[in-house]
């Protein structure tokens, strides 16, 4: 059976290539959906993103009910804020790898915690929508 992860973003990701393209890129999440497509066509690939924290744990939630072998998730703000979806990722048993595109540690202090990253299984930021592609290869790599 073919490996299935869910790829899940947060807040504001829906913006990407519109949004502060200097820090994020011109890529738009649709863009990094087919590229992981490309990249990863013997993994099964769910895709999920929302503004709203609570629909977000519902789907760590969900990830987990399936059986799923992983998750890749970028928080986006909410990395720094939400101990409601840290407890979210602890209470689940599947890898959850953090990525953000941007380095958050070269950008404002206050994006220098992470609230998630003690319970994930790794994080990798700076890297771009390459994270994502890293980020998989770790999850399907060490068979966690």
């Amino acid at each position: 059976m073919p490996p299935k992860l869910l790829i899940l973003n947060g807040p504001n990701l829906n913006l990407l290539g519109t949004r502060e393209p200097e820090t994020y890129g011109h890529a738009t999440l649709a863009d990094l959906e087919a590229a992981l497509r490309a990249a990863f066509p013997e993994v099964t690939l769910a895709f999920f993103q929302s503004n709203h924290e609570g629909a977000l744990i519902d789907r760590l939630h969900e990830a987990f009910r399936e059986g799923l072998d992983g998750v890749v998730f970028n928080p986006g703000a909410y990395t720094h804020t939400s101990v409601a979806l840290r407890d979210a990722i602890a209470a689940i048993s599947i890898p959850v790898v953090e990525v953000h595109l941007s380095n958050v540690y070269a950008r404002e202090a206050f994006r220098h915690q992470s609230l998630l990253a003690p319970v994930c299984t790794g994080t990798l930021c700076g890297f771009g929508m390459a994270g994502y592609h890293l980020a998989v290869r770790a999850i399907l790599g060490f068979g966690f």
